[in-house]
Protein backbone atom coordinates (compact mmCIF):
# COMPACT_ATOMS: atom_id res chain seq x y z
CA UNK A 1 0.00 0.00 0.00
CA UNK A 2 2.79 2.43 0.89
CA UNK A 3 4.52 1.69 -2.41
CA UNK A 4 1.37 2.28 -4.47
CA UNK A 5 0.50 5.52 -2.68
CA UNK A 6 4.05 6.78 -3.03
CA UNK A 7 4.07 6.05 -6.77
CA UNK A 8 0.66 7.69 -7.11
CA UNK A 9 1.88 10.89 -5.46
CA UNK A 10 4.95 10.86 -7.68
CA UNK A 11 2.91 10.55 -10.90
CA UNK A 12 0.35 13.16 -9.83
CA UNK A 13 3.22 15.49 -8.91
CA UNK A 14 4.31 15.50 -12.56
CA UNK A 15 1.15 17.47 -13.35
CA UNK A 16 0.14 19.23 -10.14
CA UNK A 17 2.79 21.68 -8.94
CA UNK A 18 2.96 21.81 -5.13
CA UNK A 19 -0.31 21.01 -3.32
CA UNK A 20 1.21 17.99 -1.56
CA UNK A 21 -1.25 18.14 1.33
CA UNK A 22 -4.16 18.43 -1.10
CA UNK A 23 -2.97 15.33 -3.00
CA UNK A 24 -2.70 13.40 0.27
CA UNK A 25 -6.21 14.38 1.31
CA UNK A 26 -7.59 13.39 -2.09
CA UNK A 27 -5.94 9.98 -1.74
CA UNK A 28 -7.44 9.63 1.75
CA UNK A 29 -10.89 10.15 0.25
CA UNK A 30 -10.25 7.56 -2.46
CA UNK A 31 -8.81 4.80 -0.24
CA UNK A 32 -11.64 5.25 2.28
CA UNK A 33 -14.29 5.09 -0.50
CA UNK A 34 -15.70 8.50 0.36
CA UNK A 35 -16.35 11.88 -1.28
CA UNK A 36 -14.70 15.31 -1.13
CA UNK A 37 -15.66 18.96 -1.52
CA UNK A 38 -12.77 20.91 -3.09
CA UNK A 39 -12.70 24.66 -2.58
CA UNK A 40 -10.30 27.10 -4.20
CA UNK A 41 -10.06 30.15 -6.41
CA UNK A 42 -10.59 29.68 -10.17
CA UNK A 43 -7.62 28.37 -12.13
CA UNK A 44 -5.91 26.59 -9.25
CA UNK A 45 -6.13 23.12 -10.92
CA UNK A 46 -9.10 21.63 -9.09
CA UNK A 47 -10.43 19.91 -12.20
CA UNK A 48 -6.94 18.93 -13.37
CA UNK A 49 -6.24 17.27 -10.02
CA UNK A 50 -9.24 14.95 -10.31
CA UNK A 51 -8.54 14.15 -13.98
CA UNK A 52 -4.94 13.27 -13.10
CA UNK A 53 -5.95 11.05 -10.18
CA UNK A 54 -8.41 9.18 -12.39
CA UNK A 55 -5.68 8.59 -15.00
CA UNK A 56 -3.06 7.47 -12.48
CA UNK A 57 -5.46 5.11 -10.68
CA UNK A 58 -6.93 3.69 -13.90
CA UNK A 59 -10.50 4.78 -13.18
CA UNK A 60 -13.14 6.14 -15.61
CA UNK A 61 -13.72 9.88 -15.26
CA UNK A 62 -16.73 12.09 -16.00
CA UNK A 63 -17.39 15.78 -15.46
CA UNK A 64 -20.67 17.61 -14.92
CA UNK A 65 -20.79 21.40 -15.17
CA UNK A 66 -23.46 22.48 -12.70
CA UNK A 67 -25.60 25.37 -13.96
CA UNK A 68 -28.91 26.89 -12.77
CA UNK A 69 -30.83 25.14 -15.56
CA UNK A 70 -29.32 21.68 -14.98
CA UNK A 71 -31.98 19.06 -14.23
CA UNK A 72 -31.65 15.87 -12.10
CA UNK A 73 -32.23 13.69 -15.19
CA UNK A 74 -29.20 15.34 -16.82
CA UNK A 75 -27.12 13.74 -14.05
CA UNK A 76 -28.73 10.35 -13.49
CA UNK A 77 -30.10 9.66 -16.99
CA UNK A 78 -33.61 8.73 -18.08
CA UNK A 79 -35.63 6.13 -19.97
CA UNK A 80 -36.17 7.02 -23.64
CA UNK A 81 -38.69 5.32 -25.92
CA UNK A 82 -37.02 3.40 -28.74
CA UNK A 83 -39.27 3.45 -31.82
CA UNK A 84 -37.39 0.62 -33.55
CA UNK A 85 -37.71 -1.76 -30.60
CA UNK A 86 -41.04 -0.34 -29.42
CA UNK A 87 -39.78 -0.21 -25.83
CA UNK A 88 -38.14 2.11 -23.34
CA UNK A 89 -34.37 1.92 -22.95
CA UNK A 90 -32.17 3.54 -20.32
CA UNK A 91 -29.86 6.34 -21.41
CA UNK A 92 -27.34 6.52 -18.59
CA UNK A 93 -26.19 9.87 -17.31
CA UNK A 94 -22.62 10.89 -16.47
CA UNK A 95 -23.10 9.71 -12.89
CA UNK A 96 -22.40 6.14 -14.05
CA UNK A 97 -18.64 6.42 -13.64
CA UNK A 98 -15.96 5.89 -11.01
CA UNK A 99 -14.60 9.41 -10.51
CA UNK A 100 -17.28 12.08 -10.94
CA UNK A 101 -16.30 15.74 -10.95
CA UNK A 102 -19.27 17.92 -9.98
CA UNK A 103 -17.86 21.24 -11.15
CA UNK A 104 -19.18 24.34 -9.35
CA UNK A 105 -21.83 22.31 -7.57
CA UNK A 106 -23.23 25.37 -5.80
CA UNK A 107 -24.38 26.91 -9.10
CA UNK A 108 -27.32 24.49 -9.31
CA UNK A 109 -30.43 24.68 -7.08
CA UNK A 110 -31.14 22.17 -4.32
CA UNK A 111 -33.48 20.19 -6.59
CA UNK A 112 -30.57 19.33 -8.88
CA UNK A 113 -28.05 18.85 -6.06
CA UNK A 114 -30.40 16.27 -4.52
CA UNK A 115 -29.75 13.97 -7.51
CA UNK A 116 -26.42 13.14 -5.86
CA UNK A 117 -27.75 12.33 -2.38
CA UNK A 118 -28.75 8.72 -2.99
CA UNK A 119 -25.73 8.07 -5.19
CA UNK A 120 -23.25 9.36 -2.59
CA UNK A 121 -24.81 7.39 0.26
CA UNK A 122 -25.93 4.13 -1.37
CA UNK A 123 -23.91 4.08 -4.62
CA UNK A 124 -27.11 3.58 -6.53
CA UNK A 125 -29.64 5.73 -8.40
CA UNK A 126 -33.37 5.23 -8.84
CA UNK A 127 -34.72 5.96 -12.32
CA UNK A 128 -38.45 5.44 -12.89
CA UNK A 129 -38.72 3.41 -9.65
CA UNK A 130 -35.93 1.05 -10.69
CA UNK A 131 -32.62 0.93 -8.82
CA UNK A 132 -29.35 0.92 -10.76
CA UNK A 133 -26.02 0.17 -9.09
CA UNK A 134 -23.05 2.47 -9.55
CA UNK A 135 -19.42 1.29 -9.83
CA UNK A 136 -17.85 0.10 -6.60
CA UNK A 137 -15.23 2.88 -6.75
CA UNK A 138 -17.80 5.66 -7.30
CA UNK A 139 -16.34 8.84 -5.81
CA UNK A 140 -17.66 12.39 -6.07
CA UNK A 141 -15.25 15.33 -6.15
CA UNK A 142 -17.34 18.50 -6.04
CA UNK A 143 -15.75 21.91 -6.56
CA UNK A 144 -16.89 25.35 -5.53
CA UNK A 145 -15.27 28.77 -5.83
CA UNK A 146 -15.24 30.67 -2.52
CA UNK A 147 -15.20 34.17 -4.02
CA UNK A 148 -17.97 33.78 -6.59
CA UNK A 149 -21.22 34.18 -4.68
CA UNK A 150 -23.32 35.73 -7.46
CA UNK A 151 -25.62 33.17 -9.02
CA UNK A 152 -24.85 30.45 -6.47
CA UNK A 153 -27.01 28.41 -4.10
CA UNK A 154 -25.98 27.23 -0.62
CA UNK A 155 -25.39 23.51 -0.27
CA UNK A 156 -28.03 21.76 1.90
CA UNK A 157 -26.78 20.35 5.19
CA UNK A 158 -27.55 16.79 4.06
CA UNK A 159 -25.41 17.36 0.98
CA UNK A 160 -22.44 18.79 2.87
CA UNK A 161 -22.54 16.01 5.45
CA UNK A 162 -22.04 13.40 2.73
CA UNK A 163 -18.65 14.87 1.87
CA UNK A 164 -16.03 13.23 4.05
CA UNK A 165 -13.52 16.07 3.67
CA UNK A 166 -13.48 19.67 2.59
CA UNK A 167 -10.20 20.11 0.74
CA UNK A 168 -8.99 23.71 0.58
CA UNK A 169 -6.62 24.48 -2.29
CA UNK A 170 -4.53 27.58 -1.67
CA UNK A 171 -2.42 29.44 -4.19
CA UNK A 172 1.12 28.05 -4.65
CA UNK A 173 4.07 29.77 -3.04
CA UNK A 174 6.45 31.92 -5.09
CA UNK A 175 8.85 29.13 -6.07
CA UNK A 176 6.02 26.80 -7.11
CA UNK A 177 4.29 29.52 -9.11
CA UNK A 178 7.60 30.41 -10.75
CA UNK A 179 8.10 26.76 -11.71
CA UNK A 180 4.58 26.66 -13.14
CA UNK A 181 5.20 29.85 -15.16
CA UNK A 182 8.41 28.40 -16.64
CA UNK A 183 6.63 25.20 -17.63
CA UNK A 184 3.94 27.19 -19.43
CA UNK A 185 6.64 28.74 -21.66
CA UNK A 186 7.73 25.31 -22.87
CA UNK A 187 6.00 22.16 -23.97
CA UNK A 188 5.65 20.62 -20.51
CA UNK A 189 2.68 22.58 -19.16
CA UNK A 190 0.55 20.55 -16.71
CA UNK A 191 -2.21 19.89 -19.27
CA UNK A 192 0.32 18.95 -21.98
CA UNK A 193 2.15 16.62 -19.58
CA UNK A 194 -1.07 14.74 -18.81
CA UNK A 195 -2.05 14.53 -22.49
CA UNK A 196 1.40 13.41 -23.65
CA UNK A 197 1.29 10.10 -21.82
CA UNK A 198 4.22 10.97 -19.57
CA UNK A 199 2.04 10.28 -16.54
CA UNK A 200 1.85 6.53 -15.93
CA UNK A 201 -1.10 4.52 -14.65
CA UNK A 202 -0.05 3.00 -11.33
CA UNK A 203 -2.79 0.39 -10.91
CA UNK A 204 -6.10 -0.77 -12.32
CA UNK A 205 -9.53 0.09 -10.97
CA UNK A 206 -10.13 -3.36 -9.46
CA UNK A 207 -6.90 -3.08 -7.44
CA UNK A 208 -8.35 -0.29 -5.29
CA UNK A 209 -10.32 -2.87 -3.31
CA UNK A 210 -7.09 -4.53 -2.16
CA UNK A 211 -5.66 -1.15 -1.22
CA UNK A 212 -8.69 -0.42 0.95
CA UNK A 213 -8.38 -3.81 2.59
CA UNK A 214 -4.87 -2.90 3.72
CA UNK A 215 -6.30 -0.16 5.95
CA UNK A 216 -7.64 -2.82 8.30
CA UNK A 217 -4.05 -3.48 9.37
CA UNK A 218 -3.76 0.07 10.79
CA UNK A 219 -4.07 -0.06 14.59
CA UNK A 220 -6.40 2.44 16.31
CA UNK A 221 -6.22 2.33 20.11
CA UNK A 222 -9.49 2.42 22.05
CA UNK A 223 -8.38 5.62 23.79
CA UNK A 224 -8.00 7.34 20.41
CA UNK A 225 -11.46 6.22 19.33
CA UNK A 226 -12.83 7.83 22.47
CA UNK A 227 -10.77 10.96 21.74
CA UNK A 228 -12.38 11.32 18.31
CA UNK A 229 -15.87 10.77 19.71
CA UNK A 230 -15.34 13.43 22.38
CA UNK A 231 -14.12 15.97 19.81
CA UNK A 232 -17.20 15.52 17.63
CA UNK A 233 -19.57 15.52 20.61
CA UNK A 234 -17.97 18.71 21.93
CA UNK A 235 -18.99 20.56 18.76
CA UNK A 236 -22.65 20.02 19.66
CA UNK A 237 -22.40 21.82 22.99
CA UNK A 238 -19.81 24.51 22.23
CA UNK A 239 -21.04 28.02 23.00
CA UNK A 240 -20.34 29.45 19.54
CA UNK A 241 -21.69 26.55 17.47
CA UNK A 242 -25.33 26.60 16.38
CA UNK A 243 -25.27 23.26 14.54
CA UNK A 244 -22.62 20.71 15.50
CA UNK A 245 -21.32 17.65 13.69
CA UNK A 246 -23.32 14.42 13.55
CA UNK A 247 -22.31 10.76 13.89
CA UNK A 248 -21.17 10.66 10.26
CA UNK A 249 -18.42 13.13 11.21
CA UNK A 250 -17.15 10.67 13.83
CA UNK A 251 -16.95 7.95 11.20
CA UNK A 252 -15.18 10.31 8.80
CA UNK A 253 -12.64 11.37 11.44
CA UNK A 254 -11.88 7.74 12.31
CA UNK A 255 -11.45 6.56 8.71
CA UNK A 256 -9.48 9.60 7.56
CA UNK A 257 -7.10 9.42 10.56
CA UNK A 258 -6.39 5.79 9.79
CA UNK A 259 -5.73 6.59 6.13
CA UNK A 260 -3.54 9.54 7.14
CA UNK A 261 -1.36 7.19 9.19
CA UNK A 262 -1.08 4.81 6.23
CA UNK A 263 -0.05 7.59 3.85
CA UNK A 264 2.67 8.64 6.30
CA UNK A 265 3.98 5.07 6.37
CA UNK A 266 2.80 4.02 9.84
CA UNK A 267 0.69 1.06 10.90
CA UNK A 268 -0.81 2.88 13.90
CA UNK A 269 -2.78 6.09 14.46
CA UNK A 270 -1.50 8.89 16.72
CA UNK A 271 -3.26 11.97 18.17
CA UNK A 272 -1.38 14.04 15.59
CA UNK A 273 -3.18 12.14 12.82
CA UNK A 274 -6.50 12.99 14.43
CA UNK A 275 -5.65 16.67 14.80
CA UNK A 276 -4.43 16.80 11.20
CA UNK A 277 -7.83 15.62 9.94
CA UNK A 278 -10.06 17.64 12.29
CA UNK A 279 -10.27 20.73 10.06
CA UNK A 280 -10.97 18.91 6.75
CA UNK A 281 -13.63 16.77 8.45
CA UNK A 282 -15.43 19.42 10.52
CA UNK A 283 -15.07 22.77 8.71
CA UNK A 284 -18.00 22.27 6.33
CA UNK A 285 -20.21 20.59 8.92
CA UNK A 286 -20.38 23.30 11.59
CA UNK A 287 -22.61 26.38 11.59
CA UNK A 288 -21.69 29.21 13.95
CA UNK A 289 -24.20 31.31 15.84
CA UNK A 290 -25.01 34.59 14.07
CA UNK A 291 -23.60 36.78 16.85
CA UNK A 292 -20.20 35.08 16.52
CA UNK A 293 -20.21 35.39 12.73
CA UNK A 294 -20.92 39.12 13.06
CA UNK A 295 -17.86 39.44 15.27
CA UNK A 296 -15.74 37.84 12.54
CA UNK A 297 -15.09 34.55 14.31
CA UNK A 298 -14.10 31.79 11.86
CA UNK A 299 -15.12 28.14 11.97
CA UNK A 300 -11.44 27.13 11.96
CA UNK A 301 -10.77 29.14 15.13
CA UNK A 302 -13.69 27.55 16.93
CA UNK A 303 -12.63 24.06 15.87
CA UNK A 304 -9.21 24.74 17.42
CA UNK A 305 -10.94 25.82 20.64
CA UNK A 306 -13.02 22.65 20.66
CA UNK A 307 -9.95 20.43 20.19
CA UNK A 308 -8.05 22.28 22.92
CA UNK A 309 -10.88 21.57 25.35
CA UNK A 310 -10.67 17.79 24.86
CA UNK A 311 -8.05 15.89 26.83
CA UNK A 312 -5.47 14.14 24.66
CA UNK A 313 -5.03 10.42 25.50
CA UNK A 314 -1.57 9.32 26.59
Amino acid sequence: MNEVLSRTREEVGKVIVGQNEVINQALIVIVTRSHALIEGVPGIAKTLLVRTLAHVLGCPFARIQFTPDLMPADITGTNVFNLQRNEFSLVRGPIFTSFLLADEINRAPAKTQSALLQAMQERAVTIDREDHRLPDNFTVFATQNPIEHEGTYPLPEAQKDRFMLKISMDCPNREEELQLARRMLGTDSPEATLASGAVKTVLQEQDLRDIRGSLEAITVREELVGYMVEIVRATRTHESVLVGAGPRATQALLLSSRAQAAILGRDFVTPDDVRAMVHPVLTHRLILRPEYEIEGVSVEEEIDRVVQGVEVPR
